[in-house]
């Protein structure tokens, strides 16, 4: 009976030891419904900013806009020339005050946001947790995941850590810390609802759907996993849903904030093709089991891909080993590669498989002169969008016109001293022909500075007139 006794007594001793080890394993895995958020958000609040900026705009208004905007087809002149003597003058620039939300990522005082909390500001003023306000200098941005980058001059910050976005399934609790509607430090709880959403707001679009609580003000503000790591950067809603709101995600970020760090801009890598989804069509008529890789549409000449022998209707099924099962996969895969990197693609010619290694460029929209762009609009002051069928329709072109169309002219700039105007179409530059953005960021930048740029434009059916700029 003692023996039985004591081998209880060993068995007992040895579940007690070895308990917490198995429920600290299947904590890891399975994560319940927290007790509380207390504790995360006390640990994580030091980390997380209020931002507040300042922007002067141009012009008067709404009021002003609607009675000395363009309502004779742009004729501007004979409108103002009747109406201006009797408002004396044309109203003063004014100021404009916004929030955003922003966390702190090292002790020497950078700060990660959002870019379209800080675009355009003249005066960007942060305010940490405990009240203490700074002066903050943008560092860089990256207009295409919407990241800015700005660092303040303070002592004892508390900065947060980066966790794996990649690593956070479906389903897992999230809080995120921000400034809605200016109320500082306000914390909010949901789950991560999905994962690699795309909403429309640029090519890299792979964000963290969230139900938890996300509105104005929230934008750069930190989504953190129950460790208190930053998973995601929130930025956007869906302002006619309730709890649908994204974030950028950590992995895709990271790689942004350390150029930004770095170099105060990002590149980004090139193949220089133009490409497309397999459909069934194009799967049927090259021989391809599965509607999947990318089907490649167009070569630009002298690209990476060209001088790599890529040809147009080679489909591309992997890039170093890892499977292409859409645009967006090879677009994604690329961009995140290094300028300078080799990459070897995989993939389907004439029915056969073949690797090619292509050495990657810089994407043309991010090389230095680009930089020179501010808010969209080109070096001479043009904001162009590619033609399209709706857009020849809206203007009364033909459906197959080719060029890109002026949506907007920077007031004060080159261009607006100019006869071009909105809905203008650009078709040449320096007599290339231009098809889209592409092709003129391309042509343009090929041109040494202080040389002369001429660009063709069509209005309506008939006129075509040129101007000519000096590249600064």
């Amino acid at each position: 009976m003692k023996q039985i006794n004591k081998i209880f007594f060993v068995i007992m001793v040895i579940s007690l030891i070895t308990a917490p080890a198995f429920a600290k394993k299947k904590s890891k895995t399975t994560q319940m419904v927290p007790i509380s958020f207390a504790e995360l958000a006390r640990e994580a609040k030091p980390g997380v900013v209020n931002i507040q900026t300042v922007k002067t705009i141009e012009g008067g208004g709404r009021v002003y806009k609607h009675f000395f905007g363009q309502p004779f087809d742009g004729n501007k002149d004979q409108f103002n020339e009747f109406f201006a003597p009797f408002f004396n003058q044309r109203p003063q620039k004014r100021k404009e005050k916004s929030l955003g939300s922003g966390f702190i990522i090292s002790k020497d005082g950078y700060i990660v946001t959002n870019n379209h909390v800080i675009k355009g500001a003249d005066q960007v003023k942060v305010i940490l947790h405990d009240k203490a306000e700074y002066d903050a200098k943008v560092i860089g941005t990256d207009p295409t995941t919407d990241l800015a980058l700005i660092k303040i001059k303070a002592k004892n910050l508390m900065p947060l850590k980066f966790g794996s976005s990649s690593e956070t399934p479906v389903g897992s609790w999230v809080v995120a810390i921000g400034s809605p509607f200016g109320l500082e430090q306000t914390v909010t709880a949901g789950i991560v609802s999905a994962k690699g959403r795309i909403i429309g707001s640029g090519p890299y679009d792979d964000f963290i759907q969230t139900d938890a609580s996300i509105n104005p003000g929230n934008s750069g503000g930190p989504l953190l996993n129950l460790d208190g790591e930053v998973i995601g950067i929130n930025t956007a809603i869906i302002r006619s849903g309730q709890g649908i709101g994204f974030a950028i995600p950590s992995d895709l970020a990271n790689g942004v904030i350390d150029q930004l760090t770095e170099q105060k801009y990002v590149s980004r890598g090139w193949m220089g093709v133009a490409i497309q989804n397999v459909t069934e069509q194009l799967a049927n008529y090259y021989g391809i089991k599965e509607t999947k890789g990318v089907y490649i549409a167009k070569v630009y000449e002298g690209d990476p891909a060209d001088k790599a022998g890529i040809k147009v209707g080679d489909v591309i099924i992997m890039i170093n080993d890892k499977t292409i099962d859409s645009s967006r996969d090879l677009t994604l895969m690329i961009a995140s590669s290094s300028v300078g990197e080799s990459v070897h693609v995989k993939l389907i010619r004439d029915g056969k498989k073949k690797t090619v290694k292509v050495k990657l460029g810089e994407r043309p929209d991010q090389t230095s002169e680009m930089t020179n762009m501010k808010d969209g609009f080109d070096l001479f002051g043009f904001r162009l969008k590619q033609m399209d069928s709706d857009i020849a329709q809206k203007f009364g072109y033909p459906e197959a016109i080719k060029g890109l169309v002026i949506i907007d002219i920077e007031s004060g700039s080159p261009a607006s001293k100019t006869d071009a105007r909105h809905g203008d179409v650009l078709m040449e530059l320096n007599r290339h022909k231009i098809s889209t953005i592409e092709d003129y960021q391309r042509y343009l930048n090929q041109i040494k500075k202080g040389s002369l740029v001429q660009l063709l434009f069509r209005r309506g059916n008939n006129n075509v007139f040129v101007e000519s700029f000096e590249k600064p």
